[in-house]
């Protein structure tokens, strides 16, 4: 059996503000132009009249892209799923809409799906920074700008969750879960997540010898807006993922929302440090230091997360 003849593939895009046009139609482009065709691409825009209005203009000559609202909650997982009901796939991809997949992104996972074990394959995620990378920003730390960090697998390997700008999943596993919950994860432009990190995890509940690869091969290069590189962002950003990892703690469990996230702080962030006081010279104490206090800001965010679900419960 061929890789064109195993799967189709719908690719949804998400999207909600103007300001980001140019990129969308870039994702969009290099999703129509891979060099194995994907079935069809889902454009789902959040609320917003007058986005969706341009796109349904912009792509109506084009008869594998559809257009749609998001009939769902506000939000990224809302919007998500409405894109998975409309899909017809067998294989149902997701791209950020400032994110551009490289001409083999498709064909790479295709491959992957020959495994009946395989449910999902997620890839890598280059940052494309506005100028120059920020020399304060470690690379252990690229998740905050939604791109790949030291400490992922650098080659194909299981993994719990997908980065999610860059991520297949079987159509059928939305079935089988419910979609993502659409009570966590980015709305607009508060910088929270954990929205497939949540949604991966019950996958994986739900049937135990369900596979998810990462597979570096799978490529996508997204872009860094300048808001992003500053630190303030930077803090915002591990403080609300402290937040959203404390509510899929609580929906999951600690034991598989933490999994990944006690190797991370326990053997990539300590070496992330000592290279950094290693090479003061090219900014590495200032690397080290904002290792240092990524860590603690996000720690916070987890503290204040977990004590904001008390006082629901209290309050229920």
């Amino acid at each position: 059996m061929t890789v064109s003849t195993l799967v189709s593939c719908s690719v949804v895009i998400c999207a909600y503000t103007t300001e980001r046009w140019s990129d969308l139609c870039a994702a969009a482009d290099s999703v129509l132009k891979q060099s194995l065709p994907v079935l069809e691409v889902i454009l789902v825009v959040d609320h917003s009249d007058e986005l969706f209005s341009r796109a349904d203009l912009h792509f109506a000559g084009e008869p594998r892209v559809a257009v749609l609202r998001n009939t769902d909650a506000p939000g990224l997982s809302g919007a998500r799923n409405t894109g998975v009901r409309a899909a017809r796939g067998d294989i149902v991809a997701f791209l950020d809409d400032d994110a551009r997949a490289e001409p083999d992104w498709y064909r790479v996972s295709a491959t992957h799906y020959a495994d009946p074990d395989v449910v999902g394959v997620g890839g890598y995620a280059t940052p494309v920074w506005p100028d120059v990378r920020p020399v304060w920003m470690p690379a252990e730390f690229d998740w905050v700008v939604g791109c790949s960090y030291v400490g992922q697998p650098t080659r194909i390997a299981p993994v719990r969750n997908f980065i999610g700008c860059n991520m297949s999943l079987r159509r059928s596993v939305f079935d089988a879960v419910d979609g993502f919950n659409d009570g966590i994860g980015r709305v607009g432009r508060t910088p929270a997540g954990c929205e497939e990190t949540e949604l991966c995890i019950r996958i994986r509940a739900n049937e135990p010898t369900s596979r998810l690869l990462f597979d570096p091969a799978m490529k996508v290069a997204h872009r860094v807006t300048d808001d992003r590189t500053k630190f303030r962002y930077f803090l915002s950003r591990c403080f609300h993922e402290g937040v959203s990892k404390a509510l899929v703690s609580r929906l999951v469990g600690a034991r598989d929302a933490l999994n990944s996230e006690r190797t991370y702080t326990v053997r990539v962030l300590p070496r992330a440090v000592a290279a950094g006081v290693a090479s003061p010279r090219n900014g590495g104490l200032v690397r080290a230091g904002v290792v240092i206090a990524g860590l603690a800001v996000t720690l916070a965010g987890y503290a204040r997360g977990l004590a904001g679900l008390r006082g629901k419960r209290v309050l229920a």
